[in-house]
């Protein structure tokens, strides 16, 4: 049967709270994912730290213990897997949805393998799958990258790496310890608050000794096969490079949202449209959880702080005339 009460696209953290709370309250649902189960976190860096302590990543009052203060990648995925089978998910992964069309009081969602109708969607896909872009020549050329993945591929190599968070900081010191000659290339004159407080002295004191190379206020104007060009408050500097980490953020995927009819704020935030109480857009019927609310703030909303989302909406779906 290809009817549901609701269905929630993305099987991230959130969507699976989504998920865990349609069980309980005894609803009709169906979880759509285009990649893996919490595909997102599964992208991460392989030895990735989470900055929250393990508690307060938990969904669905299952325990999550880690062998450290904070967990690791590694253990989130087992983690989420072991949530989504304590409560027995029903979870369709690898099925991307390609269109929501609500024709009267219900909505015909189509994925690259069906179709299905729901009484209400919940969007949480989160942000993590649409890079944000340099626009400059060469950002199409293979060695520039936008994910990262393990350092070892990269050793004793001479790579640039862009930006001034944790993804950046992450990867200049993981590269860095394999060898690999570093030259971070930042637009603002100091390294973004949100660093991590254990790694913060490390990366500053690498940049003060001169093992990783900094340009602060400072971009990359054209990335080339074997050097790219960095325009400083000193000139252009032109560097033999053989990778590019352009570690800039991610974005939603806003070419979807407006397809389906979301009203997106016209600022440079690119907020969705919705209901802070309810999750409700402006489209009865189909709410958004958990960081996607963001939009281009994409440091605002978090697995820890966004957990009551799915409350919120199956509350008001219960309470709401059109469920």
């Amino acid at each position: 049967m290809n009817k549901f009460d609701v269905i929630i696209i993305g099987a991230g953290p959130i969507g699976l709270s989504c998920g865990i709370e349609a069980k309980k309250r005894n609803i009709s649902y169906l979880i759509l994912e285009k990649g893996c189960l919490v595909n997102s976190l599964f992208h991460y860096p392989t030895n990735m730290i989470f900055f929250s302590t393990s508690d307060r990543l938990e969904i669905g009052e299952v325990p999550f213990v880690s062998h450290g203060d904070k967990p690791n990648r590694r253990e989130a995925l087992e983690y989420y897997r072991r949530a989504a089978d304590a409560w027995k998910l029903n979870i369709h992964t690898y099925e991307e949805v390609t269109s929501i069309k609500k024709e009267n009081s219900e909505f015909v969602l189509q994925t690259i393998k069906q179709n299905y109708t729901a009484r209400n969607v919940i969007i949480a896909t989160g942000f993590f799958d649409e890079p944000n872009l340099l626009n400059i020549p060469g950002e199409k050329l293979p060695k520039v990258k936008h994910y990262f993945d393990e350092a070892h591929p990269y050793a004793y190599l001479k790579l640039i790496v862009i930006g001034a968070g944790n993804s950046a900081v992450d990867v200049a010191l993981e590269t860095y310890r394999r060898q690999s000659e570093v030259t971070m290339v930042i637009r603002e004159d100091k390294l973004k608050e949100g660093v991590k407080y254990w790694v913060r002295p490390d990366i500053e004191n690498r940049i003060k000794e001169g093992s990783i190379k900094a340009y602060f206020n400072s971009e990359v104007s054209e990335i080339r096969d074997k050097e790219v060009d960095i325009r400083t408050p000193e000139g252009l500097k032109t560097i033999e490079n053989d990778f590019v980490f352009a570690m800039t953020g991610y974005h939603p995927n806003y070419d979807f949202l407006r397809k389906i009819g979301l009203e997106i704020s016209n600022d440079d935030d690119l907020i969705p449209m919705f209901d802070e109480t309810t999750f409700e857009t402006n489209i009865e019927g189909l709410y958004l959880a958990g960081v996607i609310c963001g939009g281009m703030k994409t440091g605002k909303w978090f697995i820890e702080n966004s957990r009551y989302h799915a409350v919120n909406i199956f509350n008001h779906m219960k309470n709401d005339s059109h469920s």
